[in-house]
C-alpha cells in the first residue's frame, strides 16, 4: 500500500481524490490535508493567492505529513501553484521534495505534464477566477511552452464559490470557447468537482478536456509509479474514471 499526500485548500472537490484516486490505483492510501488559504471569500484575488502560494504557507501544511512518511505528495491547488509563475511552481515542488524526501508535483505542473504526455501544445482555458487571475494562468501556460487560443473568466471570488457554479454553467462556458480542433480545453481550479462532468464536456466541445483534479490525480499516480509515462497512461486513466459511480 502506497501513501499519496495531497495538500488542498478547502473546500469543494476533496472527495474526488478519494473516489477517483483510489479507483485509479487500488493499492493507494490517499491522505488529504487542508492547506491554509489567504483572503477568505476573496481568495481568488492575486494578492491573496500569492500568500497561499508562499513557500512558508505550503511547507506549514507539508510538515504535518512528515510523520506519515508519504510515497509522493501533490500540491493540489491550481491558483496556488501558477500565480507566481513557472519558476516559483518548480521551487514549491523542490521544497516539498526536500522536506518529505519523496516525489512531488502540483496541479499547474500536472497540466503541463498531461499536455506533454498527449503531445498537445494548444489550449483554451475555462477559468473560474476573475479576469486578472485567469490571465495569470494563461501566462503560466505560455511560459511552459503552450499556446493559449482562447479563455473565459467566470469571476468567482473564491474556491467555495467556484464549487457551486454547477454543471450547466461550466458546459455553457466550455462551448463558448473558440477551441481549435488541435487544442485541449483546460478547466483549472481544484475546488470545482469536475470528474463526473468530463464526458459531457468532451461531447459538448468535441475536444479533449483536462480538469484540475483529473490531472492532479493522474500526476499523483505517476509519482507513485516513478513518473514513467508507460506506467500510467492518461487515456487508460480517463477510461477508468468514467466507470466510477458518482452521486451528485
Amino acid at each position: 500500500m502506497k501513501r499519496l499526500a495531497v495538500l488542498y485548500p478547502p473546500c469543494g472537490g476533496e472527495y474526488e481524490y478519494y473516489l477517483y484516486g483510489e479507483a485509479l490505483v487500488p493499492a493507494i492510501n490517499v491522505n488529504l490535508m487542508g492547506a491554509r488559504y489567504h483572503g477568505g471569500d476573496n481568495e481568488h484575488q492575486p494578492t491573496h493567492m500569492r500568500g497561499t502560494a508562499s513557500l512558508e504557507n505550503l511547507l506549514q501544511a507539508a510538515r504535518v505529513m512528515r510523520p506519515l512518511n508519504p510515497d509522493a505528495i501533490m500540491w493540489a491547488c491550481t491558483s496556488g501553484s501558477f500565480i507566481s509563475g513557472l519558476a516559483h511552481a518548480e521551487q514549491q515542488v523542490s521544497a516539498m521534495r526536500e522536506l518529505l524526501d519523496c516525489p512531488a508535483s502540483s496541479t499547474s505542473l500536472a497540466f503541463v505534464a498531461a499536455l506533454r504526455h498527449l503531445g498537445m501544445q494548444r489550449v483554451s482555458v475555462l477559468g473560474s477566477y476573475p479576469e486578472e487571475t485567469t490571465t495569470a494562468f494563461t501566462r503560466f501556460m505560455t511560459e511552459a511552452g503552450m499556446e493559449v487560443c482562447d479563455y473565459c473568466a467566470l469571476d468567482t471570488p473564491s474556491g467555495p464559490h467556484a464549487a457551486l457554479l454547477g454543471d450547466e454553467r461550466l458546459l455553457a462556458a466550455a462551448v463558448s470557447l473558440d477551441t481549435p480542433e488541435d487544442a485541449v480545453v483546460l478547466v483549472p481550479d481544484t475546488a470545482m468537482p469536475t470528474m463526473h462532468l468530463i464526458p459531457a464536456l468532451e461531447r459538448a466541445t468535441k475536444r479533449t478536456v483536462l480538469t484540475a483534479n483529473q490531472v492532479s490525480i493522474w500526476e499523483g499516480s505517476r509519482l507513485l509509479s516513478g513518473a514513467d509515462d508507460t506506467a500510467i497512461d492518461l487515456a487508460s486513466a480517463n477510461a477508468l474514471f468514467r466507470t466510477v459511480q458518482h452521486r451528485g
